[in-house]
């Protein structure tokens, strides 16, 4: 349980960079601050994917919120407009905590009212269950009687409160997640008002937002709240500024019913469901957790939060790369397959995932993102179908269920290998040498992608360090399944393919200056830029690195890479290296590879270290994990953000969550470093 005391949550300072998430299942969730004031364009109460994983609308904002003590208000809500806080309900706040879903606690006049929100899995539902209590306060004054008070109604009375109500008013942006919206003529404010119910249909073409409540009372006047700011969209050049519509107010009489609930679904339902619904999700939870047998908070935390990711797509299931903004690609799919299914016993989803994606296998390309608005997939990657293969490698040794991989994969990853072998999309070749040649002036295609405008990043060129790694893993894994499957003669091609890319790739890749691996090589000309992708070279199952030039790529590595958050894209000795990630679009992109930290590489570097230093690397990588736990309370609760500052104090960036992040650390801390799994990567390495 994560948990924010009084002294936290009433300073905005602290409050604010505390987030917290909720999602459905099916690529929806509910996020906001531990004070409830949404600093994104993404925080909301309901952000619906119509069209799963993807589709995404912004449908309820938030909800204001107004406790009524015998004709006294006091506004429980913060927002932020221009130039000032209102209200600032975070004053009465006294805790938030994660348990396991967000709930928040209020303290007025000797009551204590607590709110928690969690979402259903499988629906565009949002729960939100509001309790009253009486304080610490009171209850210590009410044991001091000669005869204590046993029922919650003689207390209230007890102090005075005759009259407690509950009055909500729901805010609604119904706007794609990525806009904002703003005061118009052609939103519909009509609201229909039956029995435990009110619902609102805004606008034709988005779905209808019922509310169920146990509410006595529901006034249909509507109004528009104008100017909220997001603070966090600002920072980042992007529209901060929204307008809201509130459709209705309803009011709660907590006198009677010391308890308030609003089940807000683009689904009808009958309030009474709320109790089983709770019920449902705890344990549910305690099952994600149970999934894993973990000796530490951390492997227990990582492990909830990996099932944050695993959302459906059509016939299957497939992985949201990262919330508030990321839909489901290719390439981090795959990367973070192993520690989201299967470290985590997900194997039969894991096999899904791999069906899906071979399905739209094309031209020996495996996509790399499927767009938000479902148009035709983009197949602009190098490495997402490299990273096909170590999934499959990762399937076989937690499964063995080589007869699956025979039926069904086999054949995909052999065209696969021809395509590549021949030639397609964006001069992806084997060149003569026997590696893996890519890319055309003016495309990105390894994981190092940003572009702004026409201004590629970090082209990478030629014969990038990591793609060489995982070319050859993938060329070994077809030599041993070709073994497997009794096919002597395509086991014969790819060992010869693979002994060739090797014997090539030690002798142009190694840089004797720096000691480690030139980052791409094209033609005559080699990139010395120090980058953490040679890692892959030293981590993954096939290697094509001698163990003292390992030791070396390590001790670089280390010297230059290494952050208490993860490693940096480019040594800070580089002309090119920029400390900070911030600003506007192009100056965050151009600084997105060239330093930033990224947490998912210590995965791989924790597997490399453990690999070639064993028990001295491992207790290492003890360590750092344990350290990196403190990042569970910093910005996402629970979760591992994207990127962070190069520099210190390497502040966390880019989306709050990222599925990769999650899963390398998961898949690492479990195989490498508490090996709570039966067999190593080496003992069942295909």
């Amino acid at each position: 349980m994560i948990n924010f005391d009084q002294e936290l949550c009433r300073n905005l300072e602290t409050a604010l960079p505390g987030e917290w998430l909720e999602t459905n299942g099916l690529g929806g969730f509910a996020s906001s601050t531990i004070v409830g004031l949404n600093t994104r364009r993404y925080h909301g109460l309901l952000t619906a994917a119509t069209k799963p994983p993807v589709g995404r609308v912004v449908m309820l904002s938030k909800l204001e919120e107004v406790l009524i003590i015998n004709g006294r208000r006091y506004e429980l809500s913060a927002n932020q407009y221009p130039g000032v806080i209102h209200p600032q309900g975070y004053q009465f706040q006294t805790n938030f905590r994660l348990d396991p879903f967000p709930v928040f606690t209020y303290e007025v006049e000797g009551l204590r009212l607590e709110k928690s929100v969690f979402m259903v899995q499988g629906q565009n539902t949002t729960v939100v269950h509001y309790e009253l209590k009486v304080s610490d306060k009171l209850q210590l004054v009410e044991a001091q009687r000669d005869e204590p008070l046993t029922e919650v109604s003689d207390k209230l009375k007890f102090i005075g409160h005759h009259s407690i109500k509950l009055e909500i008013r729901p805010l609604l942006a119904f706007r794609d997640y990525h806009s904002t919206t703003h005061e118009n003529g052609a939103l519909n404010p009509r609201v229909v008002v039956e029995a435990g119910t009110a619902t609102v249909a805004p606008y034709n073409d988005l779905p209808s937002l019922h509310f169920a409540h146990d509410a006595g009372d529901v006034n249909a006047n509507g109004s528009w709240y104008r100017t909220f700011e997001y603070s966090v969209e600002r920072e980042r050049g992007l529209d901060y500024a929204e307008d809201l519509f509130n459709p209705f107010t309803i009011t709660f009489d907590l006198t009677r019913l010391r308890h308030a609930r609003i089940i807000a679904s683009t689904e009808r339902h009958d309030i009474r469901n709320a109790a089983e619904f709770r019920e449902t999700e705890i344990n549910r939870r305690k099952k994600v957790n149970d999934s894993q047998t973990g000796n530490t908070k951390l492997v227990d935390a990582l492990t909830i939060a990996a099932d944050q990711f695993i959302v459906a797509r059509e016939r299957c299931k497939t992985v949201i790369a990262g919330y508030h903004w990321f839909s489901d690609w290719g390439r981090d799919t795959m990367i973070a397959l192993p520690g989201l299914m299967l470290v985590t016993d997900r194997a039969q989803i894991a096999k899904s995932v791999l069906l899906e994606f071979a399905m739209h296998v094309d031209q020996g390309m495996l996509p790399n993102r499927f767009p938000d608005a479902g148009e035709t997939p983009e197949y602009n990657t190098v490495d997402a179908t490299l990273w096909f293969f170590e999934a499959v490698r990762a399937l076989l040794q937690y499964t063995h269920d080589y007869e699956f991989v025979r039926q069904n994969l086999y054949s995909v990853l052999t065209d696969i290998i021809s395509w590549h072998a021949k030639g397609t999309r964006y001069n992806i070749h084997v060149d003569e040498d026997g590696l893996l040649y890519s890319g055309e002036p003016g495309v990105q295609l390894t994981w190092m992608d940003a572009k702004v405008g026409d201004w590629v990043v970090t082209p990478r060129q030629g014969k990038p360090v990591e793609i060489q790694a995982l070319w050859y893993n993938a060329l070994r894994v077809m030599e041993n399944l070709a073994e497997k499957f009794n096919d002597p003669k395509a086991k014969e091609k790819y060992a010869t393919m693979a002994d060739r890319a090797r014997a090539s790739f030690n002798q142009l890749f190694w840089n004797a200056e720096t000691g480690c691996l030139y980052d791409v090589v094209n033609g005559d000309m080699r990139d010395g830029s120090i980058r953490p992708n040679q890692i892959l070279a030293v981590s993954l199952t096939n290697s094509m690195v001698s163990k003292d030039g390992a030791r070396s790529i390590l001790q670089v590595v280390e010297r230059e890479l290494v952050t208490p958050r993860g490693l940096r894209t480019l040594s800070p000795n580089d002309p090119n290296y920029i400390g900070r990630y911030e600003g506007d679009p192009r100056h965050r992109d151009g600084a997105y590879h060239q330093g930033t930290v990224w947490p998912w590489l210590m995965g791989p570097y924790i597997t490399a270290c453990v690999k070639i230093f064993g028990e001295s690397g491992r207790q290492a990588a003890a360590d750092w994990l344990e350290q990196f736990g403190e990042h569970l309370s910093e910005a996402c609760l629970g979760q591992v953000s994207e990127i962070f500052d190069a520099d210190a104090p390497h502040a966390p960036r880019g989306c709050v969550a990222q599925a990769w992040s999650v899963a390398e650390l998961l898949r690492a801390a479990v195989e490498d470093v508490y090996i709570e799994k039966p067999s190593s990567r080496a003992a069942n390495a295909v």
